[in-house]
């Protein structure tokens, strides 16, 4: 099991399943979507700090790649890495695990399937002028902390 955070956990229901009985890719973004941001306000990027200091942030690239199908009564996991923070960007990478056996083996841990991931680029924008803009200092250190152990070459 990854140490990442979990940014997200729910079901799977019937009528969010397409034509040929998956996942509706809809149904994926809006997943990811809702980890993005509670990853976001784990970096202390919160609906109120975007409120109250009129920012925002936009997705400026994102590319989704689905490992397995994920069907109706699925239960459904995210966790958020963060690839690299910069001045006014950051990159990261959502994971959604579906959870196979909901109960846990004899060892304790819960059997799951890596089902999709997307990596996101996203850039903090001044709500106003619609400009990006520095994230605050607080933001940028607690993402430089959650940044993976870099090796040496």
């Amino acid at each position: 099991m990854s140490s990442d955070p979990e940014t997200y956990r729910g079901f799977v229901y019937p009528w969010e399943m397409d034509h040929v009985g998956h996942l509706n890719v809809q149904f994926y973004v809006r997943r990811f979507d809702e980890a993005s941001w509670h990853f976001l306000a784990r970096l202390g990027v919160s609906p109120t700090y975007l409120r109250e200091h009129r920012r925002g942030v936009v997705a400026r690239e994102q590319r989704a790649t689905y490992h397995a199908e994920v069907l109706a009564g699925s239960l459904l996991v995210i966790r958020t890495r963060l690839a690299e923070v910069r001045e006014k960007s950051m990159r990261y990478t959502h994971t959604m695990y579906n959870l196979k056996d909901a109960h846990a083996d004899e060892a304790g841990a819960t059997m799951e399937e890596v089902a999709a991931t997307m990596e996101l680029v996203v850039i903090h924008i001044d709500a106003v002028r619609r400009k990006s803009c520095a994230w605050p200092g607080d933001v940028f250190a607690r993402g430089a902390r959650l940044l993976p152990e870099q090796t040496p070459e």
